[in-house]
């Protein structure tokens, strides 16, 4: 379930995703295209009609880092295969957001290179900095708030929830409610993070919550990295990557993870765990998940429609079937589009909700770079 690994790490084998130098392949976005790399629209390409003709005649698309349980994925790329009949070739499916921009780096000129990236938002901006990015705006670009996208597209937010602790009531029949019945005693080798916080989004965003719920801020987040060198210390913070497979073995009793991905957990495990979900009133923490294209994506106009699916409201509910918050929430609830029956299943949040902003963001990452290993050893 983890893909924001490199461990968004330990505990579990994962599937990784073998990284070979260029050797002497052209540029992809050099090819004749025809038109599709650089594309920042389906309006450069004629429209939609056109685009899914291009997209066809490339055949296929690749994608990386995108677990089936991850926030519906599995259902999203049936879905998608079955409505345009491209090819879908997935590669390291639990791999991290910098193994994806890795694998941009190294397999670049390649046909197996990424076609399309789903990133946290502090590995979206990196990427967008360092060029890795294709400008392209989607025909519900301006359903997105202008907070959550770059204004010329080369990341959107797409989907997202709250930092939340998820517990299996069996062998935690106290359960801890915030981030400070974490350090209770009686959590000794029960507490886990989903992955290494230098390398997984959903890792930054637990650290990111675990320092408002304990003094810092979106301008501080040292005091999240003391948090969890204090629970290492106690002996309460183990360091397994969570994941459904570690919840039902047992390794990780209690996790900090997304809402969605905790109510992943509990769909996934029933009648084997009793997996329950609480957001910590002390640390709440709200994020998105990006999309962007490669600059140098084998299949460019198959990125892009790809871009186009999962921005439709089709796209949108099946995001929200999975318990994760769609970025068009607002407008599909506005216009009655939105799923019924997954909206009301979405884990309660009491509490007011504040967003970092990007260079919050990038500077709280640098942190996470330079002290999370020398605190935690």
């Amino acid at each position: 379930m983890n893909r924001r690994l490199a461990g968004i790490v330990a505990g579990i084998a994962t599937v990784t995703l073998t990284l070979s130098a260029c050797g002497g392949g052209s540029d992809a976005a050099a090819k004749d295209k025809g038109g599709a790399a650089t594309a920042k629209s389906a309006a450069d390409l004629g429209g939609l009609d056109k685009l899914i003709e291009a997209a066809k005649k490339e055949g296929e698309l690749n994608v990386i880092a995108l677990p089936h349980d991850w926030a519906n994925y599995g259902e999203i790329l049936e879905a998608f295969k079955k409505k345009y009949g491209l090819k879908v070739t997935e590669a390291n499916p639990e791999g991290s957001s910098q193994d994806e921009i890795s694998a941009v780096k190294q397999l670049k000129g390649q046909e197996r290179a990424p076609d399309v990236l789903d990133l946290g938002g502090a590995f979206a901006l990196s990427a967008a900095k360092d060029g890795l990015l294709a400008p392209y705006k989607v025909a519900t670009f301006a359903d997105v708030p202008d907070a959550q996208k770059d204004p010329e597209g080369n990341w959107v937010n797409d989907y997202g929830g709250f930092i939340s602790i998820g517990y299996d009531a069996a062998k935690v029949p106290n359960p801890p409610k915030s981030f400070a019945d974490l350090r209770k005693p009686e959590y000794q080798g029960k507490v886990a993070l989903n992955g290494d916080p230098t390398k997984a989004g959903a890792a930054f965003a637990g650290v990111y919550a675990a320092a408002l719920a304990n003094g810092g801020s979106f301008t501080d987040i040292k005091p999240g990295i003391q948090f969890f060198a204090d629970l290492k210390k106690s002996g309460n913070f183990i360091p397994v990557q969570a994941s459904a497979a570690t919840v039902e073995s047992g390794q990780t009793p209690i996790t900090i993870d997304w809402d969605y991905l905790q109510a992943g957990y509990a769909k996934k495990l029933q009648g084997k765990i009793d997996w329950k979900v609480a957001i910590p009133a002390d640390g709440i923490y709200s994020n998105f998940y990006c999309q962007a294209i490669s600059k140098t994506a084998p299949h460019p106009a198959a990125a892009r429609l790809w871009q186009e699916f999962l921005y439709s409201d089709e796209g949108q509910n099946l995001f929200l079937k999975g318990l994760s918050r769609p970025v068009r929430l607002g407008k599909l609830t506005a216009a009655g589009t939105a799923d019924s029956a997954a909206l009301a299943a979405l884990p309660e949040v009491k509490g007011e909700v504040k967003f970092p902003t990007n260079d919050q963001i990038d500077a709280a990452k640098k942190v996470i770079a330079d002290e999370w290993a020398k605190a935690l050893g």
